[in-house]
């Protein structure tokens, strides 16, 4: 069986998804390399693990965070469904069974606001892993007086906890936002349909989607 620790060791993967980030770079936009990866992968395991989902689903989740945005070496318009089609060739060859491959393809042409719809765990664990990942840390411009709003507003995150409380059938986005850089309404300005689509991903997996920013609840 193709497991994540295969996929992730794989040099031709690692490539593309280095590529796709430098044409990010070059467009100016936020990381989207190997920590964006590597903690989507994570964070969508976690979601599935906290939910007592089997093995095989939660290693199909890390697979998908993985290579969820290789579709950025294509273009970044459609990158969902350009990134579907190269993980389908790419998993295809290296023998992934057609089941797991049917869930991988899917989840990935399904992450992006806009066309995506999380429809199935996996797809709706990878919706919720990309979509809070808002870090300070992913900001590559150094010049403040020349930020852009998603440079604000990701600039301010100092921290952000992303926790399921499966008792209470709710998964909580915490952040802690310096508000010199950006105030609450800018996050929402960028963010609000990126936080609609993350209820819709936490109602397929039967739970409520909470937003929390410095002690408030917002959502």
């Amino acid at each position: 069986m193709l497991t994540y620790q295969d996929v992730k060791n794989d040099e031709t993967i690692k490539t593309y998804i280095k590529k796709a980030d430098e044409s990010l770079i070059a467009l100016g936009f936020t990381e989207h390399s190997f920590a964006h990866v590597n903690k989507v992968s994570n964070t969508a395991a976690y979601i599935l693990e906290e939910l007592k989902f089997d093995k095989n689903q939660i290693e199909l989740a890390k697979i998908a965070g993985y290579l969820h945005d290789i579709g950025n070496l294509v273009n970044r318009v459609d990158h969902s469904q350009s990134g579907a089609l190269m993980a389908f060739r790419i998993l295809s060859n290296m023998g992934m069974p057609p089941e797991d491959l049917a869930t991988v393809v899917t989840a990935i042409g399904n992450h992006d606001e806009g066309t995506g719809v999380p429809v199935n765990p996996v797809s709706a664990a990878l919706i919720l892993a990309d979509k809070t990942d808002v870090r300070r840390s992913r900001v590559r411009n150094s010049d403040l007086p020349s930020f852009d709003i998603h440079d604000r507003v990701n600039y301010s995150v100092e921290s952000s906890e992303l926790t399921i409380n499966a008792e209470q059938k709710e998964i909580l986005l915490s952040l802690k936002i310096d508000t010199r850089y950006s105030s609450v309404m800018d996050y929402f300005e960028i963010f609000l349909g990126r936080m609609i689509m993350c209820r819709k991903a936490a109602e397929c997996l039967n739970l409520k989607f909470a937003l929390n920013i410095n002690n408030q609840q917002v959502m």
